[in-house]
């Protein structure tokens, strides 16, 4: 496989064909390190785009970028091009990049011309149909889509001289070298085409064959055809029409995850449509943390108790986040009397300090804000971090395992960070890594590799760490306060379920440095305002806090009246 000389680089965008030049950096990254997974014909195709002279290549890449695959040329219209629009046309239809006469269905004629342009055209059947000719248009194309009239070059379509219509070939090639480059569908050209991604600086992870997520061209077309089935779903079919042409499991836990996400949603469909049966089965196939329960709900709502019972204990063994933990606790807690079972203990309710303040009302600022100010003071200084401080200890300490090149981890040069990030298995994959993490805790290193990676990475892209927020002073203030027997136990818990849990942080945090215990140097601020209540999220956390002997409090803020009072 070849391999690119240099990493690449992204465009100025004082250069008015900086798009060109990123969509070059695109196909020469496929060619590079995909090339083994393209046919012949395809690394042909590449090659020819890559030869194209630069206005056709340029008018090209604006093409593949818009809507759809058919186009006026009178319409197109870029004066950065260093030609005319037509001469690139032409040297494009002569390359066969542009089918110069395609078939027009009455779909496209109507989105390619106006209602002005298309009442002539009409306007002999519109009388012959006592149709008045000032019909609107969605009127008048639901009038003659009940006529089945046949697809036609665009000329057969009119009576009198049109503009010439194209249609970009090859759209299934550059589908396939987005889907390799960026590792899904669902970004578009414009994602990196169009973006400066010069104002963002990205860490540099290294590209091997072995770390690609894609090792085999099958594989590709696994993904494509699973694709496929979620546009269906996303279009009304029926989910009992796509399920049969869902992919067979798969060896290989990405594909493996995407696979678990489509099931999800068909299940989802399967039962908004009436078909409980498909549902269940769906959901059971399904390896996404989300399947489990909705399985449990259905068989529960179906009066399948002893199934849903069954299903339940099995899982309840297995390690859970906080939320699939309490949508259990009240499956269980609902079932118990329906199969003749205690009720499962209530969790204890968490201890949660509170405290309320009452302030005058500032005339701008947020309540978080205003309570900061009231709250800090020179001997326990209080900062609002909300969900930036946690998050980028951990990002600090565990930078390596975060950027790790394993398969479906990195498919291009400009990750923010790891594509697997809220997978399930994102942790199982990195477990060993992780641990060796954790086991710094136990020493004085953790500090030291902190605050290297926080001057050798400073301002790279890390999906943890918010570089305008977190100082220097301010990870010195928390490692001197912030036992690491707690740091560690927040890493865990971050890592049950990274989507969910990087958020639902206390607002604000207060440092006591000079505290006698410990554990005591520092506490968590949750700030809420009035008429605001905690959210479930919060709620776990603070009753996680109080499992593990986190400092952590809510401060409910009033504000006084105009008089002075409360």
């Amino acid at each position: 496989m070849r391999q690119m000389r240099s990493y690449p680089t992204t465009a100025d965008l004082e250069n008015p064909l900086y798009y060109l030049e990123n969509m070059n950096t695109l196909v020469d990254w496929v060619a590079a390190h995909h090339s083994d997974l393209l046919t012949e014909f395809e690394r042909a195709r590449l090659a020819s785009f890559r030869a194209l002279p630069v206005a056709a290549r340029a008018l090209l890449t604006r093409m593949v970028m818009r809507t759809g695959d058919l186009f006026r040329v009178d319409k197109l219209n870029y004066p950065e091009l260093p030609q005319p629009e037509t001469d690139a046309v032409a040297e494009l239809i002569a390359e066969q990049w542009l089918e110069p006469a395609p078939l027009l269905g009455l779909e496209d004629v109507f989105r390619l011309f106006t209602l002005a342009e298309l009442r002539p055209l009409f306007a002999d059947w519109l009388a012959q149909n006592r149709l008045p000719k000032s019909l609107p248009k969605a009127q008048l194309r639901e009038a003659l889509a009940a006529t089945l009239p046949e697809p036609e070059p665009v000329h057969r379509w009119f009576d009198q001289p049109v503009p010439q219509v194209v249609q970009v070939q090859d759209m299934a090639l550059f589908d396939r070298i987005r889907l390799m480059f960026f590792g899904n569908l669902r970004q578009s050209w414009t994602d990196f085409v169009l973006v400066e991604l010069g104002v963002q600086q990205f860490e540099t992870v290294p590209f091997t064959p072995e770390s690609r997520a894609f090792q085999h061209r099958a594989e590709v077309d696994s993904y494509l055809q699973m694709h496929q089935c979620r546009e269906r779903l996303d279009a009304g079919e029926a989910a009992e029409e796509v399920w049969p042409d869902i992919s067979a499991p798969v060896d290989n836990s990405w594909l493996a995850s995407r696979r678990n996400r489509l099931l999800l949603e068909l299940g989802r469909q399967a039962e908004r449509q009436g078909n409980s049966k498909l549902a269940l089965q769906a959901w059971a196939a399904s390896g996404h943390r989300e399947a489990r329960l909705k399985q449990l709900r259905l068989l529960e709502r179906l009066k399948r108790f002893e199934e849903a019972w069954a299903i339940a204990g099995q899982w309840q063994t297995g390690k859970l986040s906080d939320a699939e933990t309490q949508g259990l606790e009240r499956i269980l807690k609902r079932l118990a009397p329906k199969m003749g079972a205690p009720k499962p203990q209530v969790p204890t309710k968490p201890l949660i300090r509170e405290i309320t303040v009452t302030l005058p009302k500032p005339d701008s600022g947020t309540v978080e804000q205003a309570a900061l100010a009231h709250l800090t003071s020179e001997s326990a200084p209080v900062f609002y971090v909300e969900n930036t401080l946690i998050n980028a200890l951990f990002g600090l300490l565990c930078w390596r395992v975060i950027f790790k090149p394993i398969a479906g981890a990195f498919f291009h040069p400009f990750h923010i960070g790891p594509a697997d990030l809220t997978r399930e298995d994102f942790v199982a994959r990195r477990q060993t890594e992780f641990d060796q993490c954790f086991a710094l805790l136990e020493t004085e290193a953790y500090r030291r590799i902190i605050r290297e990676t926080f001057k050798a990475k400073q301002g790279l892209a890390n999906p943890f760490v918010a570089w305008p927020v977190v100082t220097e002073d301010l990870l010195e203030l928390a490692m001197e306060c912030i036992p690491p027997a707690h740091l560690r136990a927040l890493f865990d818990r971050l890592l049950t379920n990274v989507k969910e849990h990087r958020s639902g942080f206390p607002d604000l945090i207060r440092f006591i440095p000079n505290g006698e215990a410990p554990e005591h140097r520092y506490e968590m601020i949750e700030v809420k305002g009035p008429g605001d209540r905690l959210q479930d999220h919060q709620r776990r956390w603070l009753a996680f806090f109080d499992q593990q002997g986190i400092p952590a409090s809510v401060c409910y803020v009033r504000w006084q009246d105009a008089g002075g009072s409360s």
